[in-house]
């Protein structure tokens, strides 16, 4: 193998490497992004968890206060 022969198949590689780089950066921000959008859902869906229990709690509650004055 000649020498400029060698040296057109490490770039070869290095571009096919830059390549791949470029779309592994790609797919990780895709994924921080998503990350991102899943941890913002589940913040909400903690919240309405939270206001659930606390309305259910109220509920049992009062139903209850009612049953003890019956």
């Amino acid at each position: 193998m000649s020498l400029k022969t060698r040296l057109n198949a490490i770039e070869s590689r290095v571009d096919e490497l830059v390549a791949l780089c470029n779309e592994y950066k790609r797919h990780n921000t895709s994924l921080r992004t998503r990350e991102s959008q899943l941890n913002e859902e589940r913040s909400n869906l903690l919240r309405k968890n939270d206001m659930a229990r606390t309305k259910v709690e109220g509920m049992i509650t009062r139903l209850k206060s009612l049953e003890q004055d019956s």
